[in-house]
C-alpha cells in the first residue's frame, strides 16, 4: 500500500472517532422546535450513530446564551465540533440541506 492510501485510511479512521458537538437553539416547545429536534435526531442517528451529542438551549429560559453563538433566529442548529463552526436555521426538515450544511456528505443543495 502506498503512503497516500495509508494517510487517507488513517484520516478516515480518525474522522470516524470524532464526537460531533451540536447545539440546537429553540424558543419554547413550539411545533417548529419539536420538529427541529426530531429531524436532528433522525439525521444524527443515521449519519453519526453513537458519535454525537446534542445540547438543546431554550432561549425563553436562558436568553443570554443567544449572544455567544450569535443567534438571530430560532430554531438554529450550531455545529461546534468538529471545526469549523456551522449554523443552520430552520426546522431541519430538508434533510439533504442539513446533511450538506453540516458537511456530513458533500454535495449541492437546491433552493
Amino acid at each position: 500500500m502506498n503512503k497516500t492510501k495509508e494517510k487517507s485510511g488513517e484520516r478516515k479512521r480518525k474522522e470516524a472517532r470524532v464526537v460531533w458537538s451540536l447545539r440546537l437553539y429553540i424558543a419554547g416547545e413550539t411545533p417548529r422546535s419539536i420538529a427541529a429536534l426530531a429531524n436532528l435526531q433522525e439525521i444524527c442517528d443515521e449519519h453519526l450513530p453513537g458519535r454525537y451529542r446534542v445540547e438543546v438551549v431554550d432561549l425563553l429560559r436562558n436568553p443570554q446564551l443567544a449572544a455567544g453563538d450569535q443567534i438571530v433566529a430560532v430554531p438554529t442548529l450550531v455545529r461546534r465540533l468538529p471545526p469549523p463552526l456551522k449554523r443552520i436555521i430552520g426546522d431541519l426538515s430538508n434533510s439533504e440541506r442539513v446533511i450538506v450544511g453540516l458537511d456530513l456528505r458533500p454535495g449541492k443543495v437546491s433552493r
